[in-house]
């Protein structure tokens, strides 16, 4: 790891009843320590804080992690507008998180496995999900998770944390069947108190299995704050028990994103076992569009992580490089409102499936209760 600048011991203590009553505090001999890295290439200003990894000098790869990023960032204004005018669903924003999905997935394989929760639409698209898949599915259209492009991976998992122990299922699976091959699990900072994830470390760890688990701690878990959910100084640190190494990095630096999730996915492919990287963000919006943030959070809270914005810090970089300019920016936004708008267009042309199909693919055979309730809506359909 190219930067360490936390550390923490754990230290084992006992106390001892003495002859008298009193107690005598006796330190024990320490068994084991422990350190979470820090890993951060960009600061702020987009200025390199040392040395950077080999691809970091590659413009061609840079300016390509920048265009997909701000294609995120245009969708995802998109899709507000959209729901606030009622032709989309509910919708969790993106915005300023950007960093953490398209560097994780910019380094998996075609073959890998993504498995994440609702928050991750650049790493969806960067795997080759389709802007207007996006849209169908945040419009309430489950065909929108048959991706066109990464057949394996897994959709959209809204149920809190349930994901995680899906990605030990398919790291097993890779593993009994000796193939190279990662599950990466995204998952945001409230996931992590729940015990399907420690349930999913457990397993990972004892067999040794080729998942790498990334968390997108935004800070805030719905109206729960971080520091609310659990008293660990570092959510990395919950790796530890698992028995495998845990990182934590700035996660509105792409670089620093992209060269963790690097090592942790070429050792859990090479065997190496399970890989955590927690990535610090901030979450700039509403927990979703049916949220409030203002009801919970204090006003003047997120205009003071503005500055961190990673969008702003990789445009900044590329600018003082000389690999970007004034008139490659304007460009790249015509055509990224332009990709966006013909997906809308694409996602509002779709015929609407029958309401019966909200049953199709629950169970074989349904149980009398639901077969009746698809009559009903089947009776609606047909109106």
């Amino acid at each position: 790891m190219t930067t360490l600048v936390k550390q923490g011991r754990v230290r084992v203590k006992r106390k001892t009843k003495g002859e008298t009553g009193k107690r005598d505090p006796v330190t024990a001999r320490t068994i084991a320590t422990f350190a979470v890295p820090y890993l951060q290439h960009l600061d702020k200003s987009g200025q390199p804080v040392g040395p950077l990894p080999p691809f970091a000098d590659d413009a061609e790869v840079m300016t390509a992690l920048y265009k997909s990023m701000v294609l995120i960032r245009t969708f995802d204004g998109r899709a507000i507008s959209l729901q606030r005018t009622g032709q989309l669903g509910t919708y969790p924003s993106c915005l300023g998180q950007e960093a953490i999905g398209t560097g994780v997935a910019s380094v998996m394989a075609p073959d890998d496995v993504l498995l994440t929760t609702y928050r991750e639409q650049a790493a969806h698209v960067w795997r080759g999900v389709t802007l207007k898949e996006i849209f169908q599915y945040w419009g309430g259209d489950e065909r929108g998770s048959d991706f066109a492009g990464p057949r394996r991976d897994f959709p959209v998992c809204v149920t809190i944390a349930a994901h995680a122990v899906h990605a030990v299922g398919v790291a097993t699976a890779m593993k009994l069947r000796h193939e190279p091959r990662v599950a990466v699990c995204i998952l945001g900072d409230g996931a992590t108190s729940k015990g399907d994830f420690y349930e999913a470390l457990n397993l990972a760890g004892v067999w040794r299995l080729p998942v790498v688990f990334v968390i997108n701690n935004n800070q805030w878990a719905i109206s729960v704050p971080r520091h609310a959910q659990t008293a660990a100084e570092t959510l990395a640190q919950k790796a530890i028990a698992g028995g495998f190494e845990g990182v934590q990095v700035d996660g509105n630096d792409i670089v620093a994103v992209r060269q963790a999730a690097t090592e942790a996915i070429e050792t859990a492919r090479a065997g190496g076992g399970p890989g955590l990287i927690e990535a610090l963000s901030y979450r700039m919006s509403d927990h979703t569009t049916a949220d409030d943030a203002g009801r919970y959070r204090p006003a003047n809270e997120a205009s003071k992580h503005r500055s961190e914005d990673p969008v702003t810090r990789l445009r900044a970089f590329l600018g003082d490089r000389g690999w970007w300019s004034k008139e490659q920016e304007e460009s790249l936004i015509a055509e990224c409102k332009a990709r966006v708008e013909e997906a809308k267009e694409a996602y509002l042309a779709i015929v609407p499936e029958d309401t019966t199909a909200m049953f199709d693919h629950l169970y074989e055979t349904l149980p009398p209760a639901l077969a009746a309730q698809r009559k009903i809506a089947q009776a609606g359909d047909d109106e």
